[in-house]
């Protein structure tokens, strides 16, 4: 696969110095920048699925005529959270 090269970054000097006094041994400023761009585009798509599912949540109930109070939701998520915590694996 062919590589793309991204526009260059224009920074205070403040901000390059700070991100060079982060890097661990053999990390670059283009590695650690990388990474921060993939972070965020994965959080960006996480975020826009979470919305559409809320978004589709909202449109179900109004369709069915169903909700769920706080404390059923809660609940819910409880008891999903006990059975992860004791799980063995």
């Amino acid at each position: 696969m062919k590589t793309a090269t991204l526009p260059p970054l224009r920074v205070e000097p403040e901000l390059r110095e700070a991100a060079e006094a982060v890097l661990r041994e053999g990390e670059t400023l283009s590695g650690i920048m990388e990474q921060s761009l993939r972070s965020e585009v994965h959080r960006r798509r996480m975020q826009a699925e979470f919305i559409a599912r809320g978004l589709a949540a909202r449109e179900d109930a109004r369709r069915t005529g169903v909700y769920y109070t706080v404390e059923e939701s809660l609940a819910a998520l409880d008891a999903v959270l006990a059975s992860r915590t004791s799980d063995p694996r």
